[in-house]
């Protein structure tokens, strides 16, 4: 569980100067919202942020098919991903489902932790306490988690603290699933992964990148190890998103393309033109935390 001692103190507010200063929490969701009019919306279904405008404009992606209902993980906008990215066979996360429960659960809102004129932030919990019998079953840890959200007028920056609570030690993957809205996927070009070896999902291989700038022309599923700096995605050559990391080794690329249309819950049809995902994390190996140990990474999209 997240301990109380341990948790960021929240800033007390009344429910009306929560509204005026930008910070509405309703049962299933929490809006931000900046006085320059940027704004940030999370479900605390997964914790998922669904929404970040800036300029009046969507900069994520959400399927107009997503269920927003509780029922399954959110399709676009921010999912999390722990303790295990893709689907492990074996080992202690093999009964996980897919991406393992931080998408699947709800988390707990414990508060506002900053606020000024340019920025505000919001972090959520979640522990054993948060999943189902089932899921605590499967994966028998205990464990901590608060993740962060922080909104500026510029950047949208998410932050993962990952505590073991408990007297066994346990490895975990962590990422940052971020859909990014792009205006047209043909005119993508994707900088900053030239010499990072990854691993095709769609052709099962492994090679080194050798773009300076990798458009995206077809369906791509990637998996990038120890990226050494910022990724930038173009438009027309021009950066659009620039994705910054701090101890989340990896970026994960990808777009179905027209496997799209096999997806339930992806619309419209040809909605994969207008989204890219960049994915921050820490994936291509597991990482071992001790008994009373804390690991945290983040992740910070400009514009």
């Amino acid at each position: 569980m997240v301990e109380r001692s341990k948790k960021p103190v929240p800033i007390p507010v009344s429910p009306t100067r929560a509204e005026n200063q930008g910070f509405i929490s309703e049962s299933d969701r929490v809006k931000l919202s900046l006085p320059t009019g940027e704004s940030v919306e999370i479900l605390l279904h997964g914790a998922t942020v669904i929404s970040w405008v800036v300029g009046g404009q969507e900069k994520l992606f959400l399927s107009e098919k997503a269920a927003l209902d509780r029922s399954k993980p959110v399709r676009g906008g921010i999912p999390l991903v722990f303790p295990v990215f893709g689907k492990s066979t074996e080992g202690p996360t093999a009964a996980l489902p897919q991406h393992g429960f931080a998408r699947l659960c709800k988390w707990e809102l414990l508060g506002r932790t900053s606020e000024t004129d340019t920025s505000i932030q919001v972090d959520f919990g979640l522990g054993p306490e948060n999943l189902s019998a089932d899921l605590r079953e499967q994966w028998p840890y205990v464990f901590g988690l608060i993740y962060s959200v922080n909104l500026s007028k510029s950047s949208l920056e998410t932050k993962m603290l990952v505590r073991n609570e408990g007297s066994k030690t346990f490895d975990f993957n962590v990422l940052f699933h971020t859909y990014l809205r792009v205006p047209d996927v043909n005119n993508l070009t994707i900088e900053g992964l030239k010499g990072t070896s990854y691993k095709c999902k769609v052709t099962k291989s492994e090679a080194v990148e050798e773009a300076a700038e990798l458009p995206v022309d077809s369906e791509v599923d990637r998996v990038y190890a120890n990226v050494p700096g910022t990724v930038q995605v173009k438009n027309g050559g021009e950066a659009i998103f620039k994705v910054d990391r701090t101890n989340l080794e990896d970026v994960v690329v990808w777009n179905p393309w027209k496997g799209a249309s096999k997806m339930a819950d992806f619309g419209p049809e040809d909605g994969y033109k207008n989204m890219i995902c960049i994915e921050a994390g820490a994936v291509s190996k597991w990482h071992t935390l001790e008994p009373e140990s804390v690991w945290e990474g983040s992740t910070i999209i400009n514009l």
